[in-house]
């Protein structure tokens, strides 16, 4: 199977599975991760895991050889395709965490984007390189990008098709975290360092940042406010403040 998905602890695992070919994006490729994703999201797990088989790479890209020979109409449906499926990891009801071993180019590196966190591992290289093929990316990365590196830094990673390196990726805050060792080890990790808390406050959380990167500082304030009035109301709030109250852990129960 290209594209498995599996429980591992209290995580989803979802893995790229065409070693040989660099776990390319081919548009089957991409429906299997949709579908993938429609799947998990009704599954009773803490976060989403996304990685690539073998230690070369995370997701080479887009499969070129599909790319030849399709009319401008196929084109955009191809992109705004890749485009769903990637956006369906901003409605889960849970974080996601892309455990990068190796090359994430193109659109490897766009569906990585689209993970609430990233980690690498020190092999890994980072890069948009469609500008080389006379191209540009397609699947979200245009956009992606500069929410997360800024403008500058994005504008010279796409323009000049440059690849960064892991260390480099750390640095500018492209990958929240350098691994080492088996990735999908160090991605569970760093899972656990937020799965016990309140899913519901996370996904509130995860919410108010990322609408706040649409809207003027002041409509952004009116939204937190809106969104913590809301996590102040759950009784996972009340167990929180409770909890801290009597010095212990706290046991939420995502209610």
């Amino acid at each position: 199977m290209p594209v498995e998905l599996t429980k591992l602890e209290d995580c989803a695992l979802l893995r790229l599975n065409r070693p040989a070919a660099l776990n390319a994006l081919s548009f089957s490729v991409l429906k299997e991760i949709s579908d993938a994703l429609t799947e998990v999201a009704d599954w009773k797990v803490r976060a989403l895991i996304v990685t690539g088989a073998g230690e070369k790479a995370f997701c080479a890209g887009a499969d070129i050889k599909e790319l030849g020979g399709r009319s401008m109409i196929e084109s955009k449906r191809g992109a705004e395709m890749g485009q769903a499926t990637f956006a369906k990891l901003d409605r889960l009801p849970f974080t996601s965490v892309a455990a990068i071993n190796g090359f994430a180019f193109g659109g490897g590196l766009e569906l990585a984007l689209a993970c609430t966190f990233r980690v690498a591992t020190p092999n890994a290289k980072l890069g948009l390189p469609e500008i080389k093929l006379g191209l540009i990316p397609g699947y979200g990365g245009t956009q992606r990008l500069p929410r997360v590196i800024g403008e500058a830094r994005a504008m010279e990673m796409i323009m000049l098709g440059r690849t960064v390196a892991a260390e480099e990726a750390h640095r500018i805050g492209l990958v929240h975290r350098l691994v080492e060792g088996n990735a999908v080890d160090a991605a569970m990790a760093f899972a656990h360092e937020f799965t016990g808390y309140s899913l519901l406050a996370q996904n509130l959380a995860r919410e108010a940042v990322s609408r706040a990167l649409d809207v003027p500082i002041q409509e952004g304030l009116k939204i937190e406010a809106d969104l913590s009035t809301l996590a102040f109301g759950t009784a996972d709030a009340a167990e929180g403040m409770a909890a801290f109250t009597e010095k212990r852990k706290a046991n939420f129960k995502d209610e």
